[in-house]
């Protein structure tokens, strides 16, 4: 399936969010997905997964997850100052800011005239944990969440209080949970806390633990595994296209 893309600024209580959209070309309705980045925002990995999903038949949007605290364009670095600064960036945003940039985007995919009405969310890293945080929200029926980082140690700050983990309880749709078994971001204890917490709440999920890295689908470094990769892409588009191409 052959895909276009363009970028749209979408205006957020924040600033502006830079937000790149991928598409399949032929004309018709289609679902959407919400990406989110690791730390990095849209490297060359991320791209290259949007593309991924886009060319399954959906609509993809990548934000810039960090808009408000770095110039429109911002790509950093996979080292040692770009881990940093995306850390710093973390922990300086609150979950409340990034649930309000998950609504504009809500909002602008229900002006395209060629959206299903169905949308799921989708992360790595970091963006594996806005995805799951953007499961809270009711518009979202589908969520995949790749080696979500401080889900369990609800690490992100909250001006409420309320981390992602205990707030679990207000998710509606079905999530799809993926971790590596020798991540050192998160350990199985912390992964036991999060199956706990979402048996507890009796939400409806699957669960996946491979022996694998922190990070084996960034086909870029020595922990990529392109085995787990191409796994992780089947479950994840077999997983949306059961839940939204209804």
């Amino acid at each position: 399936m052959l895909i276009q893309h363009h970028s749209i600024d979408l205006n957020t209580p924040t600033g502006t969010m830079r937000t790149y959209v991928y598409r399949p070309q032929a004309e018709g309705q289609y679902p959407a997905i919400i990406f989110y980045s690791e730390i990095f925002q849209q490297t060359g990995p991320i791209r290259r997964s949007a593309q991924i999903l886009a060319g399954h038949g959906f609509i993809v949007l990548v934000p810039e997850v960090f808009h408000e605290l770095n110039p429109i364009g911002t790509v950093l670095g996979y080292d040692d100052a770009g881990r940093d600064k995306g850390n710093a960036d973390k922990a300086a945003k609150t979950l409340e800011d990034h649930d309000t940039d998950t609504q504009a985007m809500l909002d602008y995919v229900q002006t395209l005239a060629y959206y299903n009405g169905n949308i799921g969310a989708m992360g790595v890293c970091l963006g594996g944990h806005l995805a799951f945080r953007a499961a809270i929200n009711p518009a979202i029926s589908a969520t995949s969440c790749f080696y979500a980082t401080d889900i369990h140690s609800g690490f992100i700050p909250s001006q409420t209080g309320n981390d992602t983990r205990t707030s679990s309880a207000e998710i509606r749709g079905e999530l799809q949970m993926v971790w590596g078994k020798q991540d050192p971001h998160i350990p199985p204890e912390g992964r036991a806390l999060v199956y706990r917490t979402l048996t507890e709440n009796n939400l409806n999920f699957t669960w996946h633990e491979f022996n694998g890295q922190h990070a084996f689908m960034r086909d870029e470094g020595e922990r990529y595994d392109a085995e787990l990769q191409l796994l992780g892409y089947q479950m994840a588009i077999g997983f949306f296209q059961r839940c939204l191409k209804k």
